[in-house]
C-alpha cells in the first residue's frame, strides 16, 4: 500500500530535515538535508503526533532501515535522544483527542524553517 503524503507531510519532512543541518542523527554523517529522510518514533498512522517534532529525526538510509530492522535499539535510542521528553511524547501519542489543527502546524512549520534558515 502507498503512503498517502500531502503538504503538511512534506513541510514536516523538510523541518525536521533542515533541523539536523544535513547530518544524519544517529551517526552524525554529513549527507545534506535533501538526501536525508524524516523518521518517525511513532508511525504517522498515530495523528496526534504525526507531526510532533520530538516524534521524528534526520536519518540516512542505513540507519533508517537499521532501526527499522532492529526495533529494540530504536526505542532504547530514541529514549536516549529524547530523555525526559520521550514519556511526555508517549502522553501526547496517547491523546487522540481533539484532532491535530493542521493549518496552525503548517503556520507553526512555516516559520519554524524560516528561523533555521535565517540562522536563529
Amino acid at each position: 500500500m502507498k503512503i498517502r503524503i500531502d503538504k503538511l507531510d512534506v513541510l514536516f519532512s523538510e523541518f525536521i530535515r533542515k533541523r539536523s543541518k544535513g547530518y544524519c542523527e544517529r551517526c552524525g554523517k554529513y549527507y545534506g538535508w535533501e538526501r536525508l529522510q524524516t523518521s518517525h518514533f511513532y508511525g504517522r498512522s498515530k495523528k496526534s503526533v504525526k507531526w510532533d517534532e520530538d516524534n521524528a529525526v534526520a536519518l540516512d538510509f542505513g540507519c533508517h532501515q537499521y532501526f527499522t530492522s532492529h526495533p529494540l535499539e530504536h526505542v532504547e535510542w530514541f529514549k536516549n535522544h529524547l530523555g525526559e521528553r520521550f514519556d511526555l511524547l508517549l502522553g501526547r501519542m496517547r491523546n487522540t483527542h481533539p484532532k491535530p489543527d493542521k493549518e496552525l502546524i503548517e503556520l507553526y512549520l512555516r516559520e519554524k524553517i524560516k528561523e533555521l534558515e535565517n540562522g536563529k
